[in-house]
């Protein structure tokens, strides 16, 4: 596995001379994914340099010790230092998402359990946005329906980097979020439960990477849009004029709609965010149902169509089904302390990738 590392320091090599030369930062596109190519690969050649210098001084340390059995000890913290920097390798060797570094659109819809499966939707919301707010992300509402008692039935989320930041690999908003997309469970005294009974309700989350014009083609030809009244919780019109729009994509069947903005050429600037969003996704599942057959020894951890948490308010409890996580933090977790759940599926999900590799 580690042959292609020398190709890979060829190549790292070759990126810190252009990137030396001040013409190619003339061509800011070029240059960014020159940088980004270069931030990749760093870590890589780091690592490999510092296991291939161990492997170097555990032979010194043996000879030493040959000698003097007190180097003997060396040798053996040297070796576990080789150990630890062949396992760190793997993961790096491990090929990474493409979408890793992109932002994404998240969608929240209130599923089994009426008015309170809205109230948790909202509740999920408010956990996204503070977890993005501690991460320093930017957020913004897309498009949003509530419900009579101050949940959302829909919700849609656009979360990304301040800026012209770059996020370290493997912390960009789609590297992190994507663990985030399948059924969400809550179990706990509704609001509207007057006898203190236990409620099970769902909600559902799906997280798309932000598609860029250049990740999806669309033909005006290929849209039917239509334009109607928006309208507000329990269906009543909340504008005169037609200024909500939805968006057709005729070859896919794939629908977009926005009402939340005021000027119906917002809505549709907004609303063809989400197709491009959605069509992108969809052409990534085809891609993946195309290489399936390579990839059916692949073990997958992160399904998005199972039910994959539970968030238990009277234990205080949040239980990931996918990678047997369980902490007592609930409270905390709803304020947006995230991580150490979504590490958890980052560490099953490199694994899994791992062992396919091997």
């Amino acid at each position: 596995m580690f042959e292609a590392v020398e190709e890979l320091i060829g190549e790292h090599a070759d990126l810190e001379k252009k990137l030396a030369d001040p013409t190619v930062h003339a061509d800011q596109a070029n240059a960014r994914r020159l940088n980004k190519r270069y931030a990749e690969l760093t870590p890589i050649v780091g690592t490999y340099r510092s296991w291939k210098q161990t492997g170097d001084d555990i032979e010194t340390a043996r000879e030493f010790a040959a000698a003097e059995p007190d180097f003997a000890a060396e040798v053996k913290e040297l070796e576990q230092r080789r150990e630890e920097l062949t396992d760190k390798l793997r993961l790096l060797l491990v090929p990474r998402d493409p979408s890793d570094d992109k932002d994404v659109i998240l969608e929240i819809k209130a599923g089994e359990g009426g008015d309170e499966s809205a109230l948790f939707a909202g509740d999920l919301l408010r956990m996204y946005l503070r977890y993005a707010e501690r991460n320093n992300w930017k957020t913004e509402i897309i498009e949003a329906n509530e419900s009579d008692l101050g949940g959302y039935k829909d919700v849609q989320v656009a979360v990304k980097l301040k800026g012209n930041a770059s996020a370290e690999p493997g912390q960009g908003v789609w590297a992190r979020l994507k663990y985030e997309g399948g059924v969400h469970r809550v179990q706990r005294v509704p609001a509207t439960e007057s006898q203190g009974r236990i409620h099970t309700s769902a909600a559902g989350v799906l997280v798309l990477p932000e598609a860029e014009d250049v990740d999806v083609e669309i033909s005006p030809n290929d849209l039917r849009i239509d334009v109607y009244r928006s309208s507000g919780p329990g269906g009543q019109s909340v504008n005169t004029t037609d200024s909500a729009v939805r968006i057709t994509h005729l070859p896919t069947g794939v629908v977009a709609s926005c009402q939340n903005e005021k000027s119906q050429l917002q809505n549709k600037e907004q609303a063809l965010r989400i197709l491009r969003a959605r069509l992108l996704a969809v052409a990534q599942e085809e891609a993946e149902k195309e290489a399936a057959d390579a990839r059916r020894s692949q073990v997958r951890t992160v399904d998005r169509s199972e039910r994959i948490r539970t968030y238990n308010y009277p234990e205080n409890r949040i239980s990931d089904h996918r990678v047997g996580f369980k902490a007592y933090n609930l409270d905390q977790v709803l304020d947006g302390e995230l991580d150490p759940v979504i590490q958890a599926c980052v560490d099953a999900d490199s694994a899994a990738k791992l062992a396919a590799a091997q």
